[in-house]
């Protein structure tokens, strides 16, 4: 387990899967395999574990699996309860199903759908009005990295996605540099360590002690082989896994960082 910069304030790790727009009905083994390793771990895994299917998927799941204390969450959700909003979920509805978190604000949805701060702050209030934790993403991109942005970007992304009187059993926040999503690459060890310990900084001034408590994960071509490297840097208090997440043996070998 990872300290906070704050000091003494222990944080246990949360390591979540990420299965994007991936999965049919027969992935469900995939996931139930992660479920019946981790109760079969007990209380050697030192963390909490989740996996966050596509909507499709949520309810069987949660109905499912459990052996474990393994965690259902969403991908996203709409900043309404209910309405005529064709296609989209809300997060009373990702509750109902059985999720008990959901990411907001990953770089695809910034990118891909034109998602602002500002409106990734409203679906973390849906999310709690729901009662669901919200894992919101921040990170910025290659062009910002070889410009010397990185700490701004992200400082602003986390400033502006979070409504105040958050706290630690609400909030979880995921660093993604998006460059490094699925391309094999990862910053350096030093790289990590500063935008954490920035992010570290900006949550205690802002949340004061519930800052100091929030975990902060990383996610970029997060893998096996250099899960117990990047899950030991300072103030990293576990992972969001993408494209690992999706093979029980990869996913398990990641959490297995935190085996004790």
């Amino acid at each position: 387990m990872n300290q906070s910069d704050a000091g003494a304030t222990q944080i246990r790790a949360l390591v979540a899967g990420n299965w994007k727009m991936n999965g049919l009905k027969a992935a469900l083994s995939q996931a139930l395999a992660v479920d019946e390793q981790l109760a079969g771990a007990g209380d050697a895994i030192n963390a909490d574990v989740m996996i966050c299917p596509p909507a499709t998927m949520l309810m069987v799941l949660s109905e499912l699996a459990g052996k474990s204390g393994l965690k259902i969450g969403g991908q996203d959700c709409h900043v309404n309860q209910a309405g005529a909003h064709t296609g989209d979920v809300s997060a009373e509805m990702l509750a109902d199903a059985g999720a008990s978190a959901v990411i907001l604000g990953h770089s695809e949805r910034r990118a891909d759908h034109g998602e602002t701060d500002k409106l990734v702050c409203e679906k973390v209030a849906a999310a709690h009005r729901a009662g669901l934790t919200a894992i919101v993403c921040v990170g910025e991109t290659i062009g910002q990295r070889q410009a010397g942005l990185t700490l701004g970007v992200v400082a602003r992304q986390l400033t502006g996605s979070l409504p105040d009187g958050v706290n630690a059993e609400t909030v979880v926040i995921a660093y993604e540099p998006v460059w490094a999503i699925g391309t094999g690459l990862t910053p350096s060890v030093e790289d990590v360590a500063q935008v954490h310990g920035m992010i570290r900084e900006r949550l205690v001034e802002r949340f004061g002690e519930e800052g100091a408590r929030m975990r902060i994960l990383y996610g970029g071509s997060v893998k096996p082989s250099n899960a117990v490297e990047l899950m030991g840097i300072a103030n990293v208090n576990g992972a969001l896994v993408g494209g690992a997440s999706l093979l029980a043996s990869d996913f398990l070998g990641i959490v297995d960082a935190y085996r004790g």
